[in-house]
């Protein structure tokens, strides 16, 4: 099992703009700060892509899937995560 981090990403941002060890006191963040964008939960100490493997949520099929620049741009739909709008919880 691992650790886990929320990690906020506004639309367009090259770089994350918040990292948060509890959900509470990143929503308080965001709503405080009216902020746009997706507060995602990642495993700490382990890439996605690897994640995905070892938790059954992604299998790679040949060539396009175990290639350094598909791996590094590798994310699911599966990690826990919540949408913004100005600050509000939309999903």
């Amino acid at each position: 099992m691992y650790e886990d981090i929320w990690v906020f990403m506004a639309p367009g941002a090259t770089f994350a703009s918040g990292t948060f060890k509890e959900l509470k006191i990143a929503e308080e963040w965001i709503e405080r700060h009216k902020l746009t964008g997706v507060l995602t939960k990642y495993p700490v100490n382990v890439g996605v892509y690897d994640w995905a493997i070892e938790m059954g949520k992604f299998r790679p099929k040949p060539k396009k899937e175990i290639d350094s620049k598909f791996i590094g741009q590798f994310t699911t739909a599966l990690m826990s995560h919540h949408h913004y709008e100005d600050g509000i919880c939309v999903g």
